[in-house]
Formats: C-alpha cells, structure tokens, sequence
C-alpha cells in the first residue's frame, strides 16, 4: 500500500520548520510526502527544497498555486489526483506531530472508514516561545518539553499511557465523528467517491462538509482523538469571514438532510 502525507501549507515558514522537524522524528514515514501550497512565497519553497538534501528516505513533492486568496481546497484536489497513494494522511502546515502520528493512522487504516483526530491548541505565549527558538524537544513522554496540559481533554489527548488503552477512549467517546481537515486520513478510492473537496466552499466548516459527503456514501468516520496527537501552534487568521462561515453552515446541514454524496465543485 503506498501512503502519503498531504500537509496544506499558506506562507507560514516558521510553523512549517517545525512541523517538519516533527516529520523528521516520526517513528514510521510515509512513501511520499506532499505540501499542498496555496500561494507561499520563496521561504516556503527553500525550506521544501532542504528536506530533499537533509532527508534522502523522503520522497518530497511540492504542489503550488497562486495567491488568489484562501483555496484550500482546490489545492488539495490538486495534490489528489497527482497522487499515486492509495491511502492518503491530511495535516495543516502549523502543526507538530507526535513521533507515533503517521504510525498510527496507517496502523489503523481500514477500507471503507476515515480516520479523524484531534488537535492540542498551544497557547499564543508557549507557540512564540517556540517560534522564537525555532526547534521542538520532546520529553521522555514525547510532548513538548515546557508544554503543561491546561485541560484534562488536552491531557488525555497527549495520549499520556499508551495507544492500547488510549484507543479504548477512542471508542467510547460520546462525540460524534466528523472529518478533522487537520488531522485525517483516508483512502484515495473513497475520496474520488465523493469527488473530493468542494472548491467552492472556505475556510469554515469546509472540512466537515467534505466529511459530511463520506458518511452520506457510508464511508463510516472512527476517532484518533487521543491517539494521534497533534499540537496546534497559535496564529492569526486574518481570513476568516463570518457571512462565508454562515454559509458553509447551512451548505453542510443541507448537504446532511439531503445525503449529497458528490460536490460539482470538486476533483472533476
């Protein structure tokens, strides 16, 4: 089975340095690698073209598009279909792995199912701390050394013991399963089965949507919610538009009550 890690990136060099820092200490790789680019600048692009000197067991692809605003998802459609993986991994760019992340996506991959995790917000004075220092360290637990839980959700979601006993929490969960754009994985068949992600739909919602579309053609989502740890490093979002998030919202419910399975606006 070939894999692949689609990581979805947007003119963040420093979170991206760590990501891929965290990529470097993962336990198990991926065949391909792919930074879904919608419109980064040069430092984007050395920092993709390092990797391909630094690391010679990635192999690395680099697909971009001009900067016309956020589009995500026509990015991602893009890297899609010149993927030769049969199961296909999706992060956002501002994130950092635990080392056992991809290991346990593939671990769990099954036909007919999407994964979906979670992500731990790091608050915005830990994600300048170490955005400053430009480097992740790990503790013997592998968290990020100086990060402290500030909740018992984001504790349980370090995955604290491991991914046995952790997985129970996975089942158990009363939280109903949706496709998490930043943290899930599935294979490459059921994505062309629902004509992948709606180009017409931003940022808001526009991953649930897509998720909405695999359960209506009974492609049943499982949790990696405290299996798969994620860390979110801070931002701002300087793009997000209320109105257009209302929308999605009421795109998705209709898309639920109706079962709609294919976008028109998607891979085809």
């Amino acid at each position: 089975m070939h894999t692949e890690l689609i990581i979805s990136t947007f003119n963040k060099p420093k979170h991206l340095k760590l990501l891929i820092d965290s990529l470097y200490l993962q336990k198990v790789l991926p065949d391909t690698v792919c930074f879904a680019d919608d419109g980064s600048d040069s430092r984007t692009h050395e920092l993709i073209k390092n990797i391909k000197y630094n690391h010679n067991k990635l192999y690395v692809r680099h697909e971009w598009q001009k900067n016309r605003g956020f589009r995500k998802n026509l990015i991602l459609n893009k890297s899609i279909l010149t993927s030769n993986a049969d199961y296909i991994i999706f992060i956002d760019g501002d994130c950092v792995m635990h080392p056992n992340f991809i290991q346990r996506h593939l671990s769990m991959a099954q036909e007919g199912v999407f994964l979906s995790g979670s992500v731990i917000r790091l608050s915005t004075h830990f994600s300048k701390n170490i955005l400053k220092n430009g480097k992740i360290e790990l503790d013997n637990k592998s968290r990020l050394v100086g990060w402290n839980p500030e909740t018992l959700s984001d504790k349980l979601k370090s995955m604290p013991i491991g991914p046995n006993l952790m997985g129970i929490l996975d089942k158990i969960t009363p939280i109903k399963c949706s496709w998490s754009g930043g943290n899930a994985s599935t294979f490459k068949k059921h994505i062309i089965s629902v004509n992948g992600f709606d180009t017409k739909m931003y940022y808001g919602g526009e991953d649930k949507e897509f998720g909405v579309r695999l359960i209506n053609a009974r492609i049943k989502g499982k949790h990696l919610r405290y299996t798969a740890p994620l860390y979110h490093i801070d931002h701002g979002r300087s793009y997000i538009n209320i109105k257009q998030i209302e929308k999605n919202r009421e795109i998705i419910n209709a898309h639920r009550r109706n079962g709609i399975i294919k976008t028109k606006n998607g891979l085809v």
